[in-house]
């Protein structure tokens, strides 16, 4: 029998979406679902971004420039500089969604058996994408007691080896919820011109900042990091555009930009509507952003007050996107999180959440679980009341 790859077989599962069949099996036995395991918006799209589309005028949908539509990457060059970040057209590359643009600066900057260090807990994909690059996920790990702040630098280095070619952040972070500081910032940038290695700064969630006082600083905004600093970026959230799939690679270091495009040309373009859409969203007004996130911020205060009658838990307040970190008095999160599926309901209703365990490269957080707070306030308050229950039944089975 032909063999299939070790790349592939080294592929792990998503934790968001591995307990998918558990969750259709429950719905064909009529439960209803809160899915508090996946970071889906249920905030409606832009308008204007649908309008643009369905008035698009195209008579051919043709291919766009590799790097994408050039009035795109002008209004993204805009978008920037209004968030303090000095960059134009020629430093930003559109991709097919944040993944392909994480992809690509893999593909860029490393070769077999390379190393990226990353705060752990991290986003599940940045381990699927380095398998993919062949490149060596090192973690550093950040602790719950501390809401998942940034590890000491000491930590870092001590894990800097002629491997290492950068240091991969999230800010603000999934899944922690975690926004790091300018100070924090500062840190991380100093650490990458010592040893002349890069940031590649994860930045999807940066309107998602609650916290008074705590806005969110990008590591392009820090002096002497044009050479060193690459910004990945995405509408997934931020127009609650997940379908879209349009991202963005974006750097002032010509080099990195240079072999990104090798990468984008052989993909041959993004996708032409999406670009349509996205263009059309950063049009939005500034209130948009403002009613979005005040709304987010009120899903994370019902989330933890739900979360507070939860007794023997302990959980990460989330200053920034929308996941909360939870740490249950169980071992395997992912055994109760299937058996909520499968062998619990209340009233004919439970929760489907992300174990926490795909989120980490070593063995840690076997206990914990992410949740995602897109759903409406009085969803998250029933739904936080399912998993007390649940959690009660659970431990005396």
């Amino acid at each position: 029998m032909p063999k299939i790859s070790s790349k592939g077989t080294a592929m792990p599962l998503s934790p968001i979406r591995k307990l998918v069949p558990f969750a259709e099996k429950a719905t064909e036995e009529g439960k209803k679902i809160f899915y508090l395991n996946i970071g889906q918006p249920d905030i409606k799209t832009p308008q204007v971004a649908l309008d643009a589309v369905s008035n698009h005028g195209l008579t051919t949908v043709a291919y766009s420039h590799s790097a994408g539509n050039e009035s795109l990457r002008t209004k993204l060059g805009e978008y920037y500089r209004k968030h303090g970040i000095e960059v134009t057209k020629k430093d930003i590359l559109v991709t097919t969604g944040g993944s392909e643009a994480l992809i690509f600066t893999m593909g860029s900057i490393t070769d077999p058996g390379d190393e990226i260090i990353v705060p752990e807990p991290f986003y599940a994909n940045y381990y699927s994408f380095s398998t993919q690059s062949t490149v060596t996920v090192v973690p550093v790990i950040s602790n719950i007691e501390d809401d998942f702040s940034l590890p000491s630098i000491a930590e870092f280095e001590k894990h800097i080896t002629k491997k290492t070619k950068a240091i991969l952040i999230c800010n603000p972070g999934n899944p922690t919820g975690y926004v790091y500081s300018k100070e924090e910032i500062k840190q991380v940038a100093d650490l990458a011109k010592k040893y002349d290695i890069f940031v590649i700064s994860d930045e999807v969630y940066r309107e998602f900042v609650y916290a008074e006082n705590n806005d969110h600083y990008s590591v392009l905004q820090e002096e002497g990091m044009d050479e060193h600093a690459i910004i990945i970026d995405s509408v997934s959230k931020r127009y609650s555009m997940c379908g879209a799939r349009i991202g963005c690679i974006v750097s002032k270091n010509t080099r990195v930009m240079d072999t990104a495009m090798k990468f984008a040309q052989a993909r041959l373009s993004p996708p032409t509507f999406a670009q349509i859409a996205s263009e059309a969203a950063l049009g939005v007004d500034e209130s948009y952003y403002t009613e979005v996130v005040e709304k987010y911020r009120l899903r994370r205060d019902a989330l933890i007050d739900g979360l507070k009658l939860i007794p023997n838990i302990k959980f990460s307040v989330p200053r920034g996107a929308f996941y909360c970190m939870v740490e249950l008095p169980i071992a395997d999160a992912e055994d109760f999180a299937k058996w909520m599926l499968e062998s619990y309901s209340d009233n004919n209703e439970t929760v489907m959440v992300a174990p926490a365990s795909g989120f980490y490269s070593s063995f840690a957080g076997m206990n914990q679980i992410r949740i995602a707070f897109v759903l409406n306030k009085r969803d998250l308050k029933r739904a936080t009341e399912i998993l007390k229950l649940a959690l009660e039944a659970y431990l005396n089975k």
